[in-house]
């Protein structure tokens, strides 16, 4: 929520999201509830069939695993997969007016600003490595701001009465829950798991919950 109230998007933008898990998922989200449409590009298909199906986006891409190279590879590499997803904004009527970068990873910061339009924005919302090389001459050149994303402020009320008035476009969030455990006993499986992709049947792991149910009389947790 904080990084959509600092993207100050018009109505009916196009929103692309780099990342796919649960940071990417919650800022498509947002979006969705906010009327935008959304694009939405993951490493791992199993990220965009979710994303996809629980209506968290209206169109998603795999991004092509790519061996990376020098400075100018890189880049070429970027510029290729950003002009795949510029074709996925314009299948939907779009262009791509913001992109909310959920990953921090050097190759997705590359491709997020040769993505966004003339005058677009690029949402640094992933924590990667503090010095990367980006194309910084092809932002000035084109006008594209990069903007900072991080905690928030004074949005838990905002946040509450979205997911309390079940807003139209918003998602059902009780699906981003994929695995559930109980108690302390169970805090460190579900830590364990929650550093998978996947599980051991090949389910797909996107947020973990360790749950303390309630002991009447003894002041136990309500959960967690």
């Amino acid at each position: 929520m904080h990084t959509h109230r600092r993207a100050a998007l018009p109505a009916n933008s196009t929103v692309l999201i780099i990342g796919a898990g649960a940071v990417g998922l919650l800022c498509a989200a947002v979006a969705k509830a906010n009327g935008h449409r959304v694009v939405i590009s993951d490493l791992q298909p199993l990220r965009i069939e979710f994303a996809t199906a629980h209506n968290f986006a209206d169109a998603g891409f795999v991004v092509p695993l790519s061996a990376r190279g020098d400075t100018a590879a890189n880049l070429a590499t970027a510029a290729t997969v950003a002009g795949q997803l510029r074709e996925k904004a314009k299948e939907l009527g779009g262009v791509v007016d913001a992109v909310m970068e959920c990953t921090g990873a050097e190759a997705s910061l590359q491709t997020a600003i040769l993505a966004a339009r003339p005058g677009g924005k690029v949402m640094l919302v992933g924590m990667g490595t503090p010095v990367q090389t980006l194309p910084v001459s092809a932002a000035a050149l084109r006008e594209v701001d990069l903007m900072g994303v991080f905690r928030y402020a004074g949005v838990y009320g905002e946040a509450a009465k979205l997911v309390s008035e079940g807003k139209d476009g918003l998602p059902d969030l009780t699906k981003l829950v994929t695995h559930r455990y109980t108690g302390f006993g169970g805090v460190k499986e579900a830590f364990a798991m929650a550093g998978q992709a996947v599980d051991k049947e090949g389910g797909l792991v996107i947020k973990v919950v360790v749950e303390f149910p309630k002991e009447r009389g003894e002041g136990g947790w309500e959960g967690m």
